[in-house]
């Protein structure tokens, strides 16, 4: 695998790149349903749809769709338990730490663009101390539009001063990929991230794909 060259900056997308947040979604989710007086669900039917948001967990865990009347009481009290357990079992996947210090020893800076809204991102990047660290921490309500929307990323270039030909975006849903192609950066594909079994990832149109992050270091050494 190439790694790839010319890069000062490193952009990632956070759940499910970054950061193993699932654990913390459905607990959150499951919340929802002990109101209602319903059984937790496993993990593993949350997983993939944690980079979704609230729309994708409450739709696992009570078949909830955004036209449900009921869904605006549920959706603010699934981001009240989410706010509240933020960092309870959620970390960065396994290598990411090593990667992420990797990075600063080559003096490459690195940042987070996420659909997640700030109120909740600032706080979980600074829960597990890398808010500080980042170049740039862009979150959905910065901006007038969200991924796959350039203007989150568009966003981050600019509060950085890098260019998109020196950037490199790393996201593990077609969203992120089609976000970075339209703000004219390269991209790889995550692929330990929430993606379901099939997807396939072969054609979301990465310029690499990594299947796990000693893969993502390689690409990035």
């Amino acid at each position: 695998m190439k790694p790839i060259a010319d890069l000062d900056l490193v952009l990632f997308d956070l759940d499910g790149t970054l950061v193993d947040t699932a654990p913390d979604l459905g607990g959150a989710a499951n919340q929802v349903r002990a109101d209602l007086g319903l059984p937790p669900l496993a993990d593993v039917l949350y997983r993939p749809v944690a980079s979704a948001g609230a729309r994708g967990l409450l739709k696992v865990a009570l078949e909830l769709t955004p036209d449900h009347p009921e869904f605006p009481v549920r959706r603010d009290a699934f981001l009240a338990y989410y706010r509240a357990r933020l960092t309870q079992r959620s970390a960065p996947f396994p290598g990411i730490a090593q990667m992420l210090l990797a990075q600063e020893l080559r003096g490459r800076r690195w940042g987070v663009v996420t659909n997640k809204p700030s109120f909740l991102t600032d706080p979980l990047m600074r829960e597990l101390k890398l808010y500080e660290r980042a170049a740039c921490v862009i979150s959905a309500d910065h901006v007038p539009a969200p991924k796959p929307a350039p203007d989150s990323i568009n966003l981050a270039l600019q509060r950085t001063g890098a260019a998109a030909g020196r950037t490199v975006y790393v996201g593990d849903d077609l969203r992120d990929i089609e976000a970075a192609k339209a703000a004219g950066m390269r991209s790889i594909a995550a692929g330990w991230g929430y993606i379901s079994p099939g997807t396939p990832i072969e054609r979301w149109g990465a310029d690499a794909i990594a299947a796990t992050v000693a893969e993502l270091g390689a690409l990035l050494s």
